[in-house]
């Protein structure tokens, strides 16, 4: 029987990112149209610099519920009254904040494009955060904290932030805020915040879809007639990274099936030159099935079903991690392998074949991820939360495939810490032991409901 060779990948084939043309509106918004006449439909962002990372101390999660409650109601509609409006008008519209900015987000029917708008005008302009609406969500988001804290990838995800991250440092805290936090944000801060943060000279506006620059413009102007004023500086809190030095943090949750383990630490900002190296570098080490850490952990040794490294890309430096969950008795194996694969990512350059399989992948699954008016409408909204050049998606396969494996280890090398690594376990009490025989660090111990030690 004659086996027939594998095909061989070919070379990617060419690809443009849709044209795009930036303009402004009479109130100082700014805006970019991507006209895509393929389909009649249009999604619109509005892009407002009003992330959780603008969170004032003490009232982190107030960004989070300020967006959401956007579309709850306003001085004219309830919240059943605008959904019913934009159903009827065959969209949808949703709205919610990350670390670095809320969005707004409009997908309708190009032919009713302008009613559409309308609605999302009233939302800018007429939002009357109605109490009972702004109490659900703040129930709804203490409702979730307490489902996140209940099991352990959850407490391994937070415990980690606050680990890294130094008290005062709003990245230690989630950005939908902490219970404490949560609990003692009133309708007047959401207000207030709301007035001082939602300006459209602090917002953008992307348009993705079966309409022109012309009539977007024409129609935004009028939809957002009434939206003015001007942004005051955020009172967020920093993002320093806490003090320098290793260390290994212990949560015991008696009677959990495994542990969970987190290993790293701050990494870089998005804007940051080595954006590139880091990544493909990253892909390789733990960002793909076939990286280092995965076949160490997965397939040597079966410690695991699967192992990952990722970099949290923010304004700001997000943390660098690698996850996964572990068989109880071999949690300290597994945290010498992912150590030693963490040294080894800084000591040997990638092979031409891990190179080639990280960067094939990264340009290959690039195209198919804008096929919708709403994906390239994030896009759009992430060149502008990043201030990303113009070209940043045309040229974006061509810096992949320019990575070398000598790039990949200076990135490596300049920002795998491993002085400054932490380690957290989320398991059995019973760990302390094989943790302190590591001699990584100083290791903290606390149950899942205490304070971690500073």
């Amino acid at each position: 029987m004659t086996v027939a060779t594998r095909p061989q990948p070919g070379p990617p084939r060419p690809y443009s990112f849709p044209r795009f043309e930036r303009a402004s509106l009479g109130n100082g918004a700014g805006l970019l149209v991507a006209e895509i006449a393929k389909l009649p439909v249009v999604t619109v962002t509005v892009v407002v610099n009003a992330g959780a990372e603008t969170d004032p101390r003490g009232k982190e999660g107030l960004a989070q519920l300020t967006a959401r409650c956007l579309v709850e109601g306003t001085r004219s509609s309830s919240a059943l009254a605008l959904a019913g409006r934009i159903e009827k008008l065959g969209g949808v519209i949703d709205s919610d904040a990350g670390w670095d900015t809320a969005r707004i987000n409009l997908t309708c029917l190009s032919r009713h494009l302008a009613e559409s708008l309308d609605v999302l005008g009233e939302m800018l302009t007429g939002a009357s955060f109605p109490q009972e609406e702004l109490d659900r969500l703040r129930d709804e988001r203490l409702a979730e904290i307490e489902q996140i804290r209940s099991e352990p990838r959850g407490l391994a995800e937070e415990a980690f932030m606050e680990l890294v991250y130094a008290p005062d440092a709003r990245y230690s805290v989630p950005p939908g805020g902490s219970r404490e936090s949560v609990t003692g944000i009133t309708r007047d801060d959401v207000v207030r915040y709301h007035a001082d943060m939602y300006s459209p000279r602090n917002a953008s506006i992307v348009v993705a879809g079966d309409v022109s620059l012309a009539n977007a413009r024409s129609a935004l102007e009028r939809a957002l007639s009434g939206w003015s004023g001007k942004p005051k500086p955020p009172a967020g809190g920093s993002v320093a990274a806490a003090a320098s030095g290793r260390r290994a943090l212990l949560v015991v949750k008696d009677g959990a099936a495994q542990s969970e383990l987190r290993i790293g630490h701050v990494g870089l900002p998005r804007s940051h030159p080595d954006y590139f190296p880091f990544s493909i570098m990253n892909a390789a080490l733990g960002g793909v099935f076939s990286s280092r850490i995965n076949l160490n952990l997965r397939e040597k040794h079966g410690y695991t079903y699967g192992a990952h490294s990722i970099i949290d890309w923010r304004r700001d430096a997000g943390p660098f991690v690698v996850s996964t969950a572990v068989q109880t008795e071999v949690t300290a194996d597994a945290a010498r392998e992912t150590i030693t694969e963490l040294e080894r990512i800084r000591e040997e350059e990638l092979t031409a074949d891990e190179l080639s399989l990280v960067t094939s992948y990264l340009q290959g699954v690039f195209p198919i991820r804008y096929e919708s008016t709403a994906a390239i409408a994030a896009a759009l909204a992430n060149l502008v939360t990043y201030d990303l050049p113009d070209d940043y998606y045309d040229t974006y396969r061509d810096r992949v495939a320019a990575v070398t494996t000598a790039d990949a280890l200076r990135a490596a090398r300049e920002h795998i810490k491993l002085e400054e690594l932490r380690i957290v376990v989320v398991g059995e009490a019973g760990l302390r032991g094989k943790l302190e025989e590591m001699e990584f660090g100083p290791v903290d111990v606390r149950t899942e409901t205490a304070t971690i030690p500073r």
